[in-house]
């Protein structure tokens, strides 16, 4: 039997084939494991239920809204939905390490960067598409329950914070997933995560300098789904850079997730 011919018959979808075959085996990894539905299923559940509470909290407050339905679904994505997006990315590459199924992995995908770049290339569509589709959801439930007279939210808005929470789902579970080929621990993976995303910007803003927070993942994300001039909902102020910017900024930190994590692979062993 050939090297080429024994992927294919190992299973898992990979068929000897490149990045292409790597790819289709990552795409039937991730929708046959059932956590993978169930963190899915739980995000958007979690976006409803916020997108709700908030909408119904708008006709309670005297003072009148102060969000509109593209601001209710930032704090969605940032307080909930986000660690769902994390809870993805980080098992669909730990879950291999812990299972030992990685050295079957590797073994049919013997180069380490294609393999990397396999699990990439199906967690960028897969939780970009999520992303807007959470978001639209999360607009429309809470634009409903929201009392007439109130802030809306136009169409530009609309596509501003559906995109760019697209952008951010992808380009975090990119992340994860290069912190999980380095650190190959479910566990570790999300602390290092979480600390990159609150804790440290957080520390960092308040004894160095204010403005390095928006230079984090959570926060360029953040301003990466509010349209350019307006108020961060989450933060308040305008943000120092335009909606793509922060997309750049969340690009940047995945690609360097990934770039460690390929490393880290080249010099150990499974």
């Amino acid at each position: 039997m050939t090297t080429a011919q024994a992927p294919a018959r190992a299973g898992g979808g990979y068929s000897g084939g490149g990045l292409s075959g790597a790819v289709a085996s990552e795409w039937t990894k991730l929708w046959s494991v059932r956590g993978t539905w169930w963190s899915l299923a739980g995000g958007v559940l979690l976006m409803l239920l916020y997108s709700t509470v908030s909408g119904l909290s708008q006709q309670i407050d005297d003072s009148g809204a102060t969000q509109g339905p593209h601001d209710i679904v930032v704090g969605g994505a940032i307080y909930l939905t986000e660690f769902c997006v994390i809870a993805v990315a980080t098992l669909f590459v730990t879950s291999e390490y812990a299972s030992g199924s990685i050295r079957s992995t590797l073994q049919w995908v013997p180069v380490r960067s294609t393999l990397v770049a396999a699990k990439a290339a199906v967690l960028v569509p897969v939780l970009f598409a999520y992303g807007v589709v959470v978001s639209v959801l999360g607009m429309a439930v809470s634009g409903v329950l929201m009392p007439n007279g109130t802030v809306t939210t136009t169409f530009g808005d609309g596509l501003t914070a559906a995109a760019g929470m697209g952008a951010y789902f992808a380009l975090l579970g990119v992340l994860c997933a290069g912190i999980g080929f380095a650190l190959r621990s479910a566990a570790g993976t999300i602390v290092v995560v979480m600390v990159l995303l609150l804790p440290l910007p957080m520390l960092l803003s308040a004894y160095v300098a204010p403005e390095i927070l928006n230079y984090f993942p959570a926060f360029a994300g953040i301003n990466g789904m509010v349209p350019a001039g307006d108020t961060n909902p989450m933060m308040g102020g305008i943000a120092p850079y335009s909606p793509i910017v922060g997309v750049l900024i969340c690009l940047v930190w995945a690609a360097a997730g990934l770039f460690i994590g390929t490393s880290v692979l080249k010099k150990r062993d499974a």
